[in-house]
């Protein structure tokens, strides 16, 4: 059964890496899919930040591959695999669901972030390159995505103006983010993603964007930044 569910982890992750492929043409939301286009929101970070996608999906499959293999009977391996089964299998109809409704891939993206985390701390404390830093790198992503999320729906639906929302849902990322890097001794690769989420936020922001979101954004970079660090240093 252990070994199965070991399989299951891996085809998801390559299911869930191969998803961009066949949803052509998304990339990202359109302004027009909300009441009150996004044209430029300030809570999205500069282009380029998403690229580390590309380095979740194969530290992911990597880490689920070393897990089949040399792992698939570990006692410790074992807890976090259902909830990274879920996260994974979700992950995969993303950005199919994206490209029809915001609201329902904000939805998705909270129950992909709420599972991961889950998995993150379920992780096992040996073998932290392959069974945690990955998980931890993906689910520090989702964080700053699922906070995104909310910054633009709280924006697009006109609840509250653009830098308001982004002001108010950064900050709230801020706070859930360090208290969750606190709980990580030992994972700093979950405070990293979040750092390189708030540094495309500050770039997005720079040049003229929102100064006060760019502001935010700097301060926090250094407290993630710092935890991050701590994290490294104690074991867990």
């Amino acid at each position: 059964m252990s070994r199965l569910m070991s399989l299951a982890v891996l085809v998801a992750a390559l299911c869930f890496a191969g998803s961009p492929f066949l949803v052509t043409g998304f990339n990202g939301f359109e302004p027009d899919q909300f009441p009150v286009p996004q044209n430029d929101p300030a809570i999205q970070p500069a282009g380029y930040a998403f690229a580390i996608w590309g380095v979740i999906y194969l530290w992911l499959i990597a880490g689920a591959g070393y897990g089949l293999i040399k792992r698939h009977d570990a006692y410790d391996w074992q807890p976090m695999r259902p909830a990274l089964l879920l996260s994974l299998a979700v992950g995969t109809t993303w950005l199919a669901v994206a490209q029809a409704s915001p609201v329902a891939a904000s939805v998705l993206i909270w129950v992909m972030l709420v599972s991961a985390l889950v998995a993150l701390f379920k992780t096992p404390d040996l073998d932290r390159w392959w069974g945690r830093a990955s998980v931890g790198l993906y689910a520090g992503w989702l964080t700053a995505a699922s906070f995104v999320s909310l910054g633009l729906l709280t924006a697009g639906y006109g609840i509250a103006g653009e830098v308001p929302a982004a002001l108010f849902w950064l900050t709230a990322a801020l706070l859930f983010a360090g208290l969750v890097q606190i709980a990580l001794d030992g994972s700093p690769m979950y405070g990293v993603a979040v750092v390189w989420a708030l540094v495309g936020i500050l770039i997005a922001n720079l040049f003229g964007g929102a100064g006060s979101v760019a502001a935010l954004a700097a301060l926090g970079i250094v407290v993630m930044s710092v935890l991050a660090i701590r994290a490294e240093f104690i074991e867990p």
